[in-house]
């Protein structure tokens, strides 16, 4: 240590509590103070100096010191950078007064910092004692001034975000308060997600496209912040040369002005700021929430700001720390929400088709904001994938490596991680690549696996996301393989209603009709049955009926009961005992519980009557001269459901013209896109408008009005027969 240094001792003070006290001290100085590197560029300027040139605050920053100081008498232009003051020493100089006003005269000392003497400090004191005082006053009612004016904004920031309904304006303006309060360019808000911080609002000059929208735990800039115990002013360092000759480079120097500690950090997380706070928001130990309040300008931070900012983050824990836990909900419903809607898409299908696989990537694209891209494999095992801007591309990987584990009838599902060897590929051409890869496992070539992809950059998909995928995949295979099953079910059912259905014989004397109509395209095969049959000495039997369910297992049911009741009826057993002895056949022929409605009639043409049996049925509806109406109301109960039942049987008299009209439960019930029932009077009147205006084939047109009436959208099976009794009496039997 040289003779003349003095030499002083500090005890009980840490390297970073000196930091501050010297800060503290350069602010509180009545002189001015100037610090400047070997190029003469000003490196940080007291508020005295600036008073002292009349200048605004942070405007020295930056500024050649030759072009604000210089000895009297050096001419009249401050805008030739010349030295005429001592660089080791004291000199008289002549303040540049940036207001216009005349220069002021000072006494300027010099010194070198450090063994290295690359940087400088000035310290300037005004000449005039009087104008020092008048200066030290209006410093001290500036300072004043100042802390109230920033006490009061963080009053603000606390007031303005208390109990905010809002979830997706809090942070907004928290972004807006604080850009307020300290005067920044802009304010950007992160918050925690499952595995990086999320942007979540911000407020100033930078465009969108220009600011990171996730910053990784695991990344350089993420670990700077969980570091600092609070507030730290960083400083973007200039490149140097042999960055510049490289070109872009994938990291950054980031400066901290307290300690000069140099940081490399992510070129992509790091803002277009020239100098910002990192405000780390703890809520206990962890970090859930990142402050990003910089300047595109260089700024000079006073001390007090990151205290005042630590202040601000102590209040705003638990506020961020509610509306992360909120926002989490809400959007676990929104997804919820999602799936339940896609599924129910997918579920109106018939089959598993190329249409499933477009309303499959437009409800996962839009629930995620991510493009969804079918891979497929060729024949060679190659993956290829319609990738969103190469189009259909072959990928660096086959099925079996993207996903090893992947097997038929299980969900795989493969997040693409920061070392996926398939994100670097995409990532390189250019392609979204942050995402997953997900495989149903159905089996089947029509229903691909996907890679929903986002852009480089964008949040990775969360653990919520990815449970939305896995529960959307877990229904297209469910889905899948019901298609697959009902699609085998159809075509049985069909041979099965090719067998029951439009079996009405031709009777002599007798004119009759049958019509029958699915409810939906998932109802294709179900429980109606009709049938006429011609039976000896001028008879026929009509038999309408409705066995309880849908699918295979009714459709079988129904072929039995009309078996049996074909064979009843050629034994000429009254309607009753028909009924009673297929209740006893119906009891021990399904395991299940099923059971049916009926409506067994037998017309003697001869003597001009009808003798019938409903079980549970709709009344059947009898048609006098085309302008009475009835109802055939003698009812007993179900078939199929209890042993030992009890049958009930009418009988009425027939007349030539009369129109018996049968039908199931399904045209009464009937409702319209508002929701009103056909119903059964809706039934008798449309029955006699059909008659009086001579339809000649009734159970057609009724069952065109009902689709009519419903929007051709049934809610069940509709089966109908109109029987109109030509001619009664004596005549020939075949």
């Amino acid at each position: 240590m040289a003779a003349d240094q003095p030499t002083i001792r500090f005890e009980g003070i840490d390297a970073r509590d000196l930091a501050d006290a010297l800060s503290t001290l350069v602010r509180m100085a009545s002189d001015g103070v100037i610090a400047f590197d070997a190029s003469f560029r000003v490196l940080m300027a007291n508020p005295a100096a600036e008073r002292l040139v009349r200048c605004a605050r942070g405007a020295l920053v930056g500024a050649d010191v030759r072009e604000l100081v210089h000895a009297p008498g050096e001419g009249t232009s401050w805008e030739e950078p010349r030295l005429t003051f001592e660089l080791d020493g004291t000199s008289v100089v002549e303040a540049r007064a940036f207001d216009g006003s005349a220069p002021a005269r000072a006494t300027a000392r010099c010194e070198p910092v450090g063994s290295g003497g690359s940087v400088r400090l000035m310290t300037l004191r005004a000449a005039d004692a009087a104008r020092g005082e008048a200066a030290e006053r209006e410093r001290l009612v500036e300072e004043l001034s100042d802390a109230n004016r920033r006490l009061t904004g963080v009053l603000h920031i606390v007031l303005d975000t208390l109990n905010s309904a809002e979830l997706d304006d809090l942070f907004s303006r928290v972004a807006s308060e604080l850009h307020d309060f300290v005067g920044a360019s802009d304010v950007l808000v992160y918050v925690a997600g499952d595995e990086e911080y999320l942007l979540a609002g911000h407020t100033g000059a930078l465009a969108a496209d220009r600011i990171a929208r996730a910053i990784p735990f695991e990344g350089a800039f993420a670990r700077l912040a969980s570091r600092m115990r609070g507030a730290v002013h960083l400083r973007l360092a200039s490149p140097s040369r042999a960055d510049l000759r490289q070109g872009a480079s994938p990291t950054r120097d980031l400066v901290v002005e307290r300690t000069h500690e140099v940081c490399a950090v992510e070129a992509s997380c790091v803002p277009p700021l020239s100098s910002f706070f990192l405000v780390p928001v703890r809520f206990g130990s962890h970090v859930i929430a990142l402050l990003v309040i910089g300047w595109t300008v260089p700024h000079a931070a006073r001390p007090d700001d990151a205290r005042l900012l630590d202040a601000v983050t102590q209040y705003l824990s638990a506020q961020i720390m509610g509306a992360i836990n909120q926002l989490r909900e809400r959007r676990s419903r929104e997804l919820d929400r999602a799936a339940q809607e896609l599924h129910a898409r997918l579920a109106a299908h018939e089959a598993f088709e190329p249409a499933c696989v477009e309303e499959l990537r437009s409800g996962v694209a839009a629930a995620l904001g991510a493009s969804v891209c079918p891979v497929v494999a060729d024949p060679s095992g190659a993956a290829r994938c319609d990738l969103p801007r190469a189009g259909l591309s072959e990928l660096p990987l086959g099925p079996s490596e993207l996903a090893p584990e992947a097997r038929e009838g299980r969900t795989t599902l493969v997040p693409l991680g920061p070392s996926s060897r398939l994100r670097r590929w995409l990532a390189e051409r250019g392609e979204p690549s942050v995402g997953a890869y997900v495989d149903a496992g159905t089996g089947l070539a029509d229903c691909p696996s996907l890679l929903v992809l986002r852009e480089a950059g964008e949040p990775a998909l969360d653990a919520a996301e990815l449970g939305f995928l896995r529960r959307v995949a877990d229904d297209v295979r469910s889905l899948a393989a019901g298609l697959t099953a009902r699609e085998g079910d159809r075509r049985i059912g069909q041979a099965l209603m090719r067998g029951m259905r439009n079996q009405l014989q031709e009777v002599e004397g007798l004119t009759a009709h049958g019509a029958y109509s699915s409810a939906t395209a998932q109802a294709f095969v179900g429980g109606d049955f009709y049938d006429l049959i011609r039976l000896p000495g001028r008879r026929a039997c009509v038999i309408m009926g409705d066995v309880s369910g849908k699918g295979i297992e009714a459709a079988s049911v129904s072929a039995a009961l009309r078996t049996a009741l074909g064979a009843y009826a050629w034994e000429g057993l009254p309607p009753a005992r028909m009924v009673r002895s297929l209740n006893d056949f119906l009891l021990g022929f399904s395991r299940l519980e099923t059971f049916a409605t009926l409506f067994v009639g037998v017309a003697d043409l001869v003597s001009g009557t009808l003798r019938y049996c409903s079980a549970g049925h709709p009344p059947a509806l009898l048609v006098r001269s085309r302008a009475l109406v009835d109802p055939l109301d003698v009812q007993s109960g179900v078939v199929g459901a209890f042993p030992g039942m009890f049958y009930r049987e009418g009988e009425v008299a027939l007349a030539e013209g009369d129109v018996l009209l049968l039908y199931t439960d399904g045209a009464t019930e009937a409702r319209s896109p508002a929701g009103a029932f056909f119903g059964e009077e809706g039934l008798r009147d449309l029955v006699l408008s059909l008659c009086a205006a001579g339809s000649g084939d009734l159970a057609h047109d009724v069952l065109e009005a009902i689709d009519e009436f419903t929007g051709r959208r049934l809610d069940d099976d509709v089966a109908l027969v109109d029987v109109t009794f030509d001619t009664l009496g004596d005549g020939e039997d075949e």
